[in-house]
């Protein structure tokens, strides 16, 4: 996902895993934070700069959006074999494989001469993320047990949405004073920091029963995004070749029914086992997430985007235009989980979403409207009281309403499900980044009005799909000796 704030169920992951001694703890978390950091950040600096490498690089809208879906494409369908390959190669190995690879590819980025190269570099970068987030996550949960295990998850998930917070701002501060390279070779010191704490102190882990991956269900997977995105960016964007975007739609989608085939005859031992949509729960829950998530990518690729072409922002203005989102959902997630827990997460899965929903309504007033604290700051802070309400609850939800042996499961799944609902998102955005001066204002509206209705779909599928009855209370673990 191209936000600002951890995916819903990246915290699960870490508690799905089994707890083991491990090297020292607090270095162990240090570590998963600084990698995890990497991932945030760059998911969204990135937005900040798009006018400048634009500019830079001679890039028309299509151009524009393959930057933010490079990254998201090979992070969204290869999040779960990330995790598999760990639980079956050993989860330090990944994690500073990932980590490694993450520094070439923003070198890559940084050195880029042309689009393609730049491209390349972030789909390195995505299949960089998706080694390294779920593996940094189980390593947490090896590390930590019980209640120290909720506190080190805690503290990752607000370690994240400071990052996320933050990214932006520097992003915007780097653009202006450096120049948009910059943003990518600001990666390279963390990932020094993270490659030496957890060659040093992190202990290798992997699950003693391994199952053989599903590569093939992860290939079709790949091939089914991929022809989907490009077809959408093509098709949103008009002009030329819509004929060929029509046929890489349709081949996407076909290639979508031959992965859910294949998934079907593996069995528990697919990527994504079917036997999780045994409840209708856990089916609204998916698509709670996909839609709730894609508004939620839309709009960090389009408003930092509009307000510096068509409202005159500084990079570091549009930055800090978005800071109070993350801001309001880390300090709000934890109460939420809280109410959540005693009223069961349907209520706030419903409320959270629509209350989104009406700050998108909002949001067609940004267009028109020139002034950040009547027009842009009102939106994003009721956009941002309906995300607390939901993202903590999700996660709890989707663990409640699979079985025990497909909680990591459901959970990794998800997280890639949020960050396709943004890839397929910003896919669609192709208009809107195309269009100039007053044009723009009107297709930034229209824009926000589909993302209200979006997150509407959101609450409604919490509303009437969510069955309490259907939800797995979760086991007290005991506290961490």
């Amino acid at each position: 996902m191209t936000a600002a704030v951890p995916g819903p169920c990246d915290g699960g992951i870490a508690a799905a895993a089994e707890a083991r001694p491990s090297a020292p703890k607090r270095m162990t978390l240090i570590a998963s934070i600084l990698a995890s950091s990497l991932a945030f950040i760059d998911g969204s600096v990135v937005n900040v700069a798009l006018p400048a490498i634009g500019s830079d690089l001679g890039a028309e809208a299509a151009g524009l959006q393959w930057i933010v879906n490079a990254y998201l494409l090979p992070l969204s369908a290869l999040l779960l074999l990330g995790g598999g390959a760990g639980d079956k190669f050993g989860r330090r190995r990944l994690f500073i494989g990932g980590i490694a690879l993450f520094a070439v590819a923003s070198s890559l980025c940084a050195a880029a001469a042309t689009l393609p190269l730049l491209l390349a570099g972030r789909a390195l970068q995505g299949v960089a993320s998706a080694m390294l987030m779920p593996n940094s996550l189980a390593l947490l949960g090896a590390a930590f047990a019980g209640a120290a295990r909720g506190r080190a998850i805690g503290t990752w998930a607000a370690a994240g949405a400071i990052a996320g917070a933050l990214g932006p701002l520097l992003g915007g501060w780097l653009v202006e004073a450096v120049g948009w390279r910059a943003i990518f070779l600001i990666n390279l010191p963390l990932c020094a920091g993270a490659i030496w704490l957890g060659w040093r102190y992190v202990a290798e882990s992997r699950e003693e029963t391994q199952v053989p991956l599903d590569w093939l269900g992860v290939l079709v997977a790949t091939l089914a995004l991929g022809a989907l995105t490009w077809g959408l960016t093509v098709l949103s964007g008009g002009g030329s070749g819509i004929g060929g975007g029509w046929t890489a739609t349709m081949l996407g989608l076909g290639a979508m029914l031959l992965f859910v085939l294949i998934e079907r005859r593996r069995g528990d031992r697919a990527i994504m086992p079917l036997a999780m949509f045994g409840t209708a729960s856990f089916a609204g829950l998916t698509i709670l997430t996909f839609f709730l998530y894609a508004a939620l990518g839309g709009l960090f690729v389009l408003l930092p985007y509009v307000l510096i072409e068509l409202r005159g922002y500084s990079p570091v203005a549009a930055g800090a235009a978005l800071l109070p989102l993350p801001a309001v959902i880390g300090l709000g997630s934890r109460m939420m989980g809280a109410v959540a827990a005693r009223t069961g997460p349907r209520l706030p899965l419903t409320i959270g979403p629509l209350v989104v929903a009406a700050g998108f309504a909002l949001a067609t007033r940004i267009g028109e409207g020139t002034s950040y604290w009547a027009d842009v700051l009102p939106a994003v802070l009721v956009i941002a009281i309906g995300m607390a309400g939901a993202v903590a609850p999700l996660t709890t939800a989707v663990m409640a309403s699979v079985d025990g042996d497909h909680v990591g499961t459901a959970n990794g799944f998800n997280s890639a499900v949020a960050r396709t609902g943004g890839l397929i998102a910003t896919a669609l955005l192709g208009s809107v980044l195309a269009a100039r001066g007053e044009a723009l204002a009107h297709a930034f509206d229209a824009a926000a009005l589909v993302a209200a209705g979006a997150a509407a779909v959101a609450g409604l599928a919490a509303l009437i799909l969510l069955r309490p009855a259907e939800m797995r209370t979760p086991q007290a673990e005991g506290s961490d000796s």
